[in-house]
């Protein structure tokens, strides 16, 4: 009797465990003041997440141009290679927002009016919305940012914006948007590609110039301090057939010149899904480490 007893109670908490599962929300929203608009943005939740009464570390995870908050789902099979690396130990529970920033003006910037102020939507509205609505834990060294092209731009960005949030940064195939004030300049009034939306007004020099160094990454490691960029975890990676090999080249002979602290991966691919799919496992595990006392 005993042993039927004891027989049944493992299998009852095996069955627990078995059922214990993710959950992915892409269906959610938020009113933005600051934009005049509602804003999509989806989540991951970690499989003991409603079974436990823990707050969780968080990753932010911006998606590229052209996609919206659902191209990490549907593209790159956040759930699976998330479930995978934390059943494996290689990765601890997290929670991981993906915001939209493709919707109206694509793009994760204030624009060179500030016209629409989406970073400001996203550090004032959108990041204390999700950490009051989800078990986050809200200190600066259980908060990572992560995101692919124009996503990668957007983590070297705010980053190097706000280093007292992040205890770590991962872009990947990072779009460092023009590398020059000549490139910015004929970006818009080619009237093509992210900064198209901003090319219908005549700006004065002293704007562009502004915009130019508030938004380039190289030049924003010569404004942030050492120890604040140091105070951030960097890991940098870019396939060497990525067409956007050289501005991500030249964000890591600067960070070497300055004797900055960072990891940077080239290997073998190009820009594509491919490639971030073999890239999130190893985000992953370099963020948990950071989530962790390394």
């Amino acid at each position: 009797m005993k042993l039927k007893l004891i027989i049944l109670f493992t299998l009852l908490i095996n069955n627990f465990s078995f059922t214990q599962t993710s959950i992915i929300i892409e269906t959610l929203k938020i009113e933005s003041k600051i934009l005049n608009s509602t804003r999509n943005f989806a989540v991951y939740l970690p499989p003991d997440y409603n079974t436990s009464i823990r707050s969780y570390p968080v990753l932010y995870l911006l998606h590229g141009y052209t996609d919206d908050h659902t191209g990490w789902i549907q593209f790159g099979e956040v759930k699976h290679i998330t479930d995978k690396a934390i059943s494996e130990g290689k990765a601890t529970p997290m929670i991981i927002v993906m915001p939209d920033a493709d919707t109206k003006i694509p793009g994760y910037f204030n624009t060179i009016d500030n016209s629409w102020r989406y970073e400001d939507f996203f550090f004032d509205e959108l990041m204390p919305y999700v950490e009051n609505l989800y078990r986050i834990k809200k200190e600066k060294r259980y908060r990572a940012i992560s995101g692919l092209s124009m996503g990668g731009g957007g983590t070297m960005v705010y980053a190097l914006h706000r280093p007292d949030l992040f205890s770590a940064a991962c872009p990947l195939s990072a779009w460092l948007g023009p590398l020059s004030i000549e490139e910015l300049k004929k970006s818009l009034n080619n009237n093509k590609g992210i900064l198209k939306t901003q090319s219908k007004k005549d700006y004065t020099e002293n704007q562009l110039k502004m915009y130019y160094n508030k938004h380039n990454p190289l030049e924003l490691l010569n404004t942030v301090s050492k120890s604040k960029i140091n105070s951030i975890r960097w890991y940098i990676d870019c396939g060497d057939d990525d067409f956007l090999y050289e501005g991500n080249s030249l964000f890591h002979i600067k960070m070497k010149k300055l004797e900055l602290n960072h990891e940077f991966r080239i290997r073998d691919g190009a820009h594509n899904w491919t490639y971030w799919r073999n890239s999130l496992p190893k985000v992953l595990s370099f963020i948990s480490d950071s989530f962790h006392q390394y």
